[in-house]
């Protein structure tokens, strides 16, 4: 089964920022719709960010857009979340996953490839 690694999570202060990263060493991202989860205690799963394959078509839930956002650096074979203004409801554990372009990857459809997830703690 091909993994996904995120990284970059952390304890970050109210308004601070962070950059998350998604990459594999086993297939190239550039091939995939990539997006973006979380899954904060108590609480359900979460589509916060996706990028499409084939035009780099880019959306976001309610709840962060504006504030976070979402590219491919093909060279080093990752797909970033940018994520500025930052709230205490977002702490949470945050995915990336990997799969086929289309309009229900807020509920994970498509998505075949998963990683294990990264913390983002936001606190004072």
């Amino acid at each position: 089964q091909l993994q996904l690694v995120e990284s970059g999570g952390g304890l970050v202060q109210p308004g601070g920022s962070l950059i998350l990263s998604c990459t594999s060493s086993e297939f190239l991202l550039d091939y995939y719709a990539i997006a973006w989860f979380r899954q904060a205690p108590g609480k359900e799963r979460e589509g916060i960010s996706y990028i499409s394959s084939n035009d780099g078509k880019t959306d976001y839930s309610d709840s962060v857009k504006g504030r976070f956002t979402i590219s491919r650096n093909g060279a080093e074979n990752t797909v970033d979340l940018q994520m500025n203004s930052l709230e205490p409801e977002d702490t949470a554990v945050y995915y990336c996953a990997a799969g086929a372009s289309g309009p229900f990857w807020r509920l994970g459809y498509g998505m075949q490839y998963w990683g294990k997830g990264t913390l983002v703690t936001v606190s004072s």
